[in-house]
């Protein structure tokens, strides 16, 4: 059974407008046409929870669609988004553990806390020997 564009939207939540975001930038094959209808296989919903979630993990629509290219292409793309995930997770971490330690800290300025001080330098020490990390 081919779904119009409105129970494509409705069965995932996706406007409309961005299903034809989509299919113009070529991240969702083209439907067929029915009375000048758009009918999409049930498989659509499919890719468009595919695209989502890699908006959702911070995927650019270029990086999508080098997702959908051959496999020379995409196996360069996933191991540098790797590499940019592993970063982020890592300075995520750091600021987890510096707010974490911020929360039940008891100096009036945070900054003159001599724990989150050494936390901090070590953090700084981390970044200075990143050289790949964005200023």
């Amino acid at each position: 059974m081919r779904l119009t564009i409105g129970q494509l939207a409705a069965a995932t939540g996706v406007p409309a407008s961005a299903i034809r975001f989509w299919e113009r930038h070529g991240l969702l094959p083209a439907p067929e046409r029915q009375g000048g209808q758009r009918r999409y296989p049930p498989q659509a919903a499919e890719r468009i929870v595919l695209l989502r979630t890699f908006q959702r993990a911070g995927l650019s629509l270029a990086e999508v669609g080098e997702f959908q290219r051959e496999q020379p292409h995409r196996q360069v793309m996933i191991r540098a988004k790797l590499d940019e995930i592993e970063r982020r997770r890592a300075d995520l971490d750091h600021a987890h553990q510096l707010l974490t330690h911020a929360l039940r800290c008891g100096k009036p300025d945070i900054v003159e806390c001599p724990t989150f001080r050494d936390q901090l330098a070590g953090l700084a020490a981390d970044g200075a020997a990143r050289p790949d990390r964005p200023e």
